[in-house]
């Protein structure tokens, strides 16, 4: 769906309720219960098969303890702190070596969005 210019990826969104409320060890039905939804609507929300309300989205940010932004990262046009503070989170375990990995996928994936970016404006 399109907002503003912006596209709502539900599947995206849905993925980081899943992982918040995994780190919260906290089951997909007391979730659903405690923003009083159904565990199905919870399951398609979570899958990115339904569309939520604004109420529904605060609603779950504050059951899950994180900001809409932080659900909404990958729609939030000023998103870069979330994305920023979500690689800290990512690389704060990792031994050297993974880190060096990490770094040389991430080198390659840089350069292979920004040949393609520069190849589809050419088009």
């Amino acid at each position: 769906m399109w907002v503003s210019g912006v596209k709502i990826d539900y599947k995206a969104v849905g993925k980081r309720i899943k992982i918040a409320r995994i780190n919260l060890d906290m089951t997909q039905e007391e979730l659903s219960e405690k923003v009083q939804l159904s565990p199905s609507h919870m399951s398609n929300i979570e899958t990115g098969t339904t569309r939520m309300s604004l109420q529904t989205v605060v609603n779950i940010a504050n059951s899950l303890n994180v900001s809409v932004d932080q659900l909404l990262a990958d729609s939030v046009v000023q998103a870069r702190p979330i994305l920023e503070s979500e690689l800290q989170e990512i690389l704060a375990d990792c031994t050297p070596e993974e880190l060096r990995v990490i770094a040389e996928v991430a080198t390659a994936a840089k350069a292979a969005i920004r040949r393609n970016f520069a190849q589809g404006t050419k088009n």
